[in-house]
């Protein structure tokens, strides 16, 4: 008789190989955040601002700055929040879309709403609406794949309730838009946008069945 802990242990397995671009992704993400957590202040500040794609790096260092920005958070007592996210978002949709299909979304969106996001910072800078110093800032993350991921999965909520997701995800970027953004409001709503354009890649992918609901949207789809 298989013990109950022994099938769990089957079924994380399971979950982790049917999305590793995620669970890699998240360990890297686990051990940089040690590494800032047991560093010196000095240090943590030099490696966070060595490792940024902010203007100075991406002028510096251009392909370095875009690739590594993405293995690092800023503070790692948010390491939880972000594991709980990847394991939602990243690894349903990896899973769903496939690796290669869920890592291209997430690249584009990185690269586009980092360069998008500085170029719109370095504007604000050369028209005296940003301060010079922001050109240092710290821009490190993931939070840019993770929106772009999001907009991917609204394919695979079945109508009538991908309107509701549709609504949430424009709820929460679109608000800060409109009361003071910042760049990395717009770098976040960019990769949103990214995640909804790539909907081409998942044509024709099963969507969650929710039960008659979903299959009624199914059928009338069709």
């Amino acid at each position: 008789m298989e013990r109950p802990y022994g099938r769990g242990i089957v079924m994380v397995r399971a979950w982790v190989r049917s999305s590793p671009g995620t669970h890699i992704w998240l360990l890297i993400i686990g051990v940089t955040s040690l590494v800032i957590a047991a560093a010196s202040e000095g240090l943590e500040t030099f490696l966070l601002h060595r490792t940024s794609s902010n203007i100075h790096e991406l002028a510096e260092h251009p392909l370095q700055s875009l690739l590594i920005s993405g293995f690092w958070i800023e503070s790692p007592s948010s390491f939880l929040l972000y594991a709980a996210l990847f394991e939602l978002v990243h690894a349903n949709v990896e899973r769903w879309a496939g690796t290669l299909r869920w890592l291209f979304t997430v690249g584009v969106a990185h690269v586009a709403a980092t360069l998008i996001s500085q170029e719109v910072l370095l504007l604000a800078i050369e028209h005296h609406a940003a301060p010079r110093a922001m050109k240092h800032v710290v821009d490190i993350g993931v939070s840019y794949g993770l929106a772009a991921a999001a907009g991917l999965l609204s394919y695979r909520v079945p109508r009538p309730w991908r309107w509701g997701w549709l609504a949430g995800l424009v709820l929460f970027f679109a608000t800060p838009m409109l009361t003071g953004a910042t760049f990395t409001d717009v770098g976040h709503s960019v990769a949103v946008l990214v995640g909804l354009g790539c909907g081409p890649l998942v044509r024709g992918l099963p969507p969650w069945d929710f039960g008659p609901v979903s299959r009624r949207g199914r059928r009338a789809a069709r």
